[in-house]
């Protein structure tokens, strides 16, 4: 099977495990299914207020989720993440956000191949573009060339370092705003698992996607809660 590997690509002095670190794309992608909304996802056709940038550590993501089948490529073989992109998502005006707007058809294969190193996973790029892109009025090579464009321009702090302190929400988004200049920490919320494992990152952006401060009640851990960083294979 022919593969086109991309190693260390974005790995600089002073930035460890950025996103892909080694992303062996095979010829034959799985298809993924269609995603459709549902009784506790519902259609919601609403006007957009802002985005967020959600950003996944992978290696978290890959400890607990490595035996499933949508896993495979992230997590199996030779390929290697740090953090990898979820998702970009219109948020609302008020509480509620805007989500499924309009019936689509499968991803088109060559935007699939173009995005799986940032986001390695055609199901979760089928279901982000059904979920959120929709609602943007866009199309999938669109919606993706701009999520992929704000995620590539990202950097990180040593997470290796970060990892072997003890280490606070607050002080870890300080140390992505350090590594970062524009990117302010009150851009930024922090999620966690149940045992305090980083998950995810979730990036603020208005409407031309710049950085703006996070809204009160937006989710993510509170700034002086624990954290702990998994770094898997060193």
């Amino acid at each position: 099977m022919k593969t086109l590997v991309l190693a260390a690509a974005l790995l600089v002095p002073g930035v460890a495990n950025a996103q892909a670190l080694q992303c062996a794309i095979p010829r034959n992608l799985p298809t993924p299914r269609p995603d459709l909304p549902s009784a506790s996802q519902p259609k919601r056709v609403l006007p957009i207020g802002s985005y967020t940038l959600a950003i996944t550590w992978a290696p978290e993501y890959c400890r607990s989720n490595a035996g499933e089948r949508s896993a495979r490529f992230q997590c199996g073989g030779g390929n290697r993440f740090g953090f990898t992109l979820h998702g970009l998502w219109p948020d609302g005006v008020g509480a509620e956000w805007p989500q499924y707007c309009t019936a689509t058809p499968i991803v088109p294969r060559k935007v699939i191949r173009d995005t799986i190193c940032a986001t390695p996973s055609p199901q979760l790029i089928q279901h982000e573009w059904a979920k959120h892109g929709t609602c943007m009025g866009t199309t999938p090579a669109a919606y993706f060339r701009t999520a992929t464009r704000l995620y590539g321009r990202l950097r990180y702090p040593d997470m290796d370092a970060l990892s072997r302190r003890p280490l606070t929400a607050d002080g870890f988004a300080r140390a992505m705003a350090a590594a970062n200049p524009g990117l302010p920490a009150t851009s930024i919320r922090v999620t966690a698992t149940k045992q305090g494992w980083l998950d995810e990152l979730w990036l603020c952006l208005d409407k031309a996607y710049r950085y703006e401060r996070c809204r009160p009640n937006s989710g993510g851990l509170a700034s002086n809660a624990a954290l702990k960083i998994w770094r898997g294979r060193r």
